[in-house]
């Protein structure tokens, strides 16, 4: 094996998740290439090198390094490459430059041993200089993690992510129980702890702490799919075949977690324990308000200039929503809702009745506050979730501090999923009237449960389907098509108007369109910024025309690289300022939630942090992410259907081709063109767009709520809406 020192020079590219790195490397005879997978190195570090020469067919003479070790930097120069190359954060090349400049070669005895003669240097005070003296500990105790990480496979990115998690107990965690890592870390999952075990001789098919994380893990992923519990017998069935492990060690197992009340079995149905509860005190508190007089009794006042302009159904909501405890205003696009709602604000306004009003999104709670003129929020921030010290993230608002309202309007249901609706719940007293908004033909929740689906099933909460299509609308072949496609039929298209089709049959031809249309054809045709007013909708992540390559293009052609452009790599994503992003997990402590949509406005390669500007309700609101933090950030030119709820766009841009065959389902295309407030467009296939207009098909959730809801309302006397 061939042994080199020297240092590294720069680093040419550099995988976040595989740790595959190409760099510039200077011996004291030559330069050279260094490939092989290595932790997060950079320009300026000295390192001794074993491994192997190779040729590479396009690039020549290569070195392929199996181990290294870092040498501390021993000639001024590379003392400044070393501190200045984003390595240490805190510190750039120029606060480098003075560091060196004031210590020399003692530079980094100095900052190990007396950090505070750090304060020495201008722009350095007491913080800074701790920051920094804890920043290169942090690094050196990195990479000696690394040595033992690497040598059981785990890559420099995980490795990373559990040292930044666990500190210097990281070793010890993954030795005693790697499992631990599914159940705790983020981007973790249980096949990926059980590699490591694997790798340390620990996998034991049927070892019940393996089992055990198997089980948690799977019922997980069944949440993460939307179902709140799963059918006992398929699920052990299927945990046992995936985990190889016999079915009485998962029956045994389940036992323990229910001993443990980890998880809940009723009828046969497997819960985790917070959607157990969730399910059912969900239930029992909306009976609770449905079946509650209002805390003071008022006539129903119905001023002839509040609702003669409203239709029978309109007039039916608004009258059922003044005297029921809970209703359910339903409707597809064109017909009504936000007038409706606008007139029972008025008339509970005319009452002296105080109204509040919420959606799940930023962009949901701004376009109803835009709408009716009244303060919106968003869900979580009328139940003022939040840090609170001693107690950590909680919602403000609870059984012990409810909401102060007469009446609760909630936008958008179709997307609130169990957790949060329960959490409303638990927010409201009896006699405060809720009033849920929403379209029943929209997708479900990204999250667990169907809540706004589960209600109307019930036939317990009352319901007011809004079905007349006005005539402003009629005029939008959006809203017309829309409610064609609902109904089974295809999609008119026009010469002029708000709805096109444009043909086309392979996928690549597909895409060139696409990007024709995002960076050319619309924004000269519309005068709109193909950034913020056109959003690419496509129902599958992979394929050639799926989210993820057509955001590669889109980036490529709308915000490119290139001389002067700050960029961040992170895994096979590269994130430059002006990116539109989304965020892909709820992130309590930063509240920004899976779906979010923001734009990067700042890149700092010193402090290694990247700042997204998201829109809230009434203004726009930054949030820094560390570097190691971009696994919760997507790119946004493109982004799937259902993470477009209840989010409007001023154009929407779809493929529709039988590439995406598996989803090309009804209430999908429904939901995607009514994002849509000025124009749709469609590329693909009229052979794809009728499978998908002919597919009714709904994947459905297993989800008790609705039997819950009618099981109570039996015993209480209140039974059918």
């Amino acid at each position: 094996m061939a042994e080199l020192e020297g240092i590294v020079e720069r680093i040419t590219f550099y995988n976040e998740e595989n740790g595959y790195m190409v760099a510039r490397f200077k011996t004291k005879t030559e330069q050279l290439t260094i490939v092989g997978v290595l932790p997060r190195i950079s320009a300026g570090e000295s390192l001794r090198l074993r491994g192997e020469w190779t040729v590479h067919p396009t690039y020549g003479r290569q070195f392929k390094v199996e181990t290294f070790e870092v040498i501390p930097p021993v000639t001024l120069e590379g003392l400044e490459r070393y501190l200045g190359s984003g390595l240490i954060r805190g510190i750039g090349p120029v606060t480098a430059k003075k560091i060196v400049a004031a210590f020399g070669l003692e530079t980094l005895k100095v900052i190990e041993e007396t950090p505070e003669r750090l304060q020495e240097v201008e722009g350095i005070g007491p913080q800074k200089a701790e920051k920094i003296r804890t920043a290169l500990a942090e690094q050196k105790e990195i990479q000696r993690m690394m040595v033992f990480l690497r040598g059981i496979g785990i890559t420099p990115a995980l490795a990373t992510k559990i040292y930044r998690h666990y500190g210097e107990q990281a070793a010890t965690v993954i030795q005693e129980n790697p499992y631990r890592l599914a159940d705790e870390l983020f981007g973790v999952g249980f096949k990926t702890a059980d590699h490591i075990a694997g790798l340390l001789g620990r996998k034991d098919p049927a070892a019940l702490e393996r089992v055990r994380a198997g089980v948690l893990y799977f019922l997980r992923r069944e949440t993460e799919e939307g179902h709140v519990y799963v059918p006992l017998a398929e699920f052990v069935a299927a945990v046992s075949k995936e985990l190889e492990a016999p079915e009485a060690v998962v029956q045994r197992v389940i036992s323990g977690l229910e001993e443990e009340k980890a998880v809940y079995l009723e009828a046969e149905r497997l819960y985790l324990a917070p959607f157990y509860w969730c399910e059912r005190k969900a239930a029992e508190k909306l009976l609770l308000l449905l079946n509650a007089r209002p805390a003071v009794e008022r006539p129903l006042l119905f001023p002839a200039a509040e609702l003669d302009t409203l239709t029978f159904e309109q007039r039916l909501a608004v009258e059922k929503a003044l005297q029921e405890g809970v209703l359910m205003i339903t409707g597809g696009p064109g017909t009504g809702k936000t007038t409706t709602v606008r007139s029972l604000i008025r008339l509970c306004q005319l009452r002296g009745e105080k109204v509040l009003l919420a959606a799940p999104t930023g962009r949901a709670a701004k376009r109803l506050m835009e709408a009716t003129g009244e303060e919106a929020k968003t869900i979580h921030r009328l139940l003022e979730f939040g840090y609170t010290p001693g107690r950590g993230l909680n919602y403000g608002r609870n059984e012990a501090q409810p909401l102060e309202a007469d009446v609760v309007i909630i936008d958008e249901v179709s997307m609130v999923d169990l957790p949060l609706f329960y959490q409303l719940l638990k927010a409201l007293t009896p006699g405060t009237r809720l009033v849920l908004v929403g379209d029943q033909d929209q997708l479900p929740s990204v999250g667990p449960g169907s809540v706004l689906r589960d209600l109307i099933a019930s036939q317990v909460i009352p319901v007011v389907r809004l079905q007349t299509i006005f005539r402003q609308a009629q005029e939008s072949k959006i809203v017309t098509n829309a409610h064609r496609i609902n109904a089974g039929k295809m999609p008119v298209f026009q010469r002029a108007g708000d709805f096109f089709f444009i043909n086309a049959a392979a996928p690549e031809q597909i895409v060139e369109e696409i990007i024709r249309l995002v960076t050319v054809r619309l924004p000269r045709y519309l005068k709109c910024d193909p950034i913020e007013d056109i959003q690419v909708l496509s129902p599958m992540h992979k394929t050639v025309t799926g989210v993820e390559n057509l955001n590669t293009l889109l980036q490529q052609a709308l915000n490119p690289g290139g001389s002067g452009v700050v960029e961040v790599r992170f895994g096979d994503r590269v994130f430059r300022c002006r990116d539109k992003v989304m965020q892909i997990r709820n992130n309590y402590s930063k509240m920004v939630f899976n779906g979010d949509l923001g734009r990067i406005v700042q890149i700092d390669p010193e402090e290694q942090v990247v700042t997204v500007a998201f829109t809230d309700e009434q203004e726009e609101r930054l949030v820094n992410y560390a570097y190691e933090e971009l696994d919760e950030l997507v790119l946004a030119y493109a982004i799937s259907v259902h993470k477009s709820q209840g989010s409007e766009y001023p154009v929407v841009i779809m493929p529709v081709t039988t590439q995406h065959y598996i989803l090309l389902q009804r209430n999908l295309l429904y939901t995607g063109i009514t994002r849509a407030k000025k124009m749709v467009v469609l590329v693909g296939t009229k052979k794809a767009l009728a499978i998908a207009v002919q597919n009714n098909r709904i994947d459905n959730r297993y989800s008790w709520l609705a039997p819950t809801i009618a099981e109570l309302a039996v015993k209480t006397g209140r039974a059918g809406s």
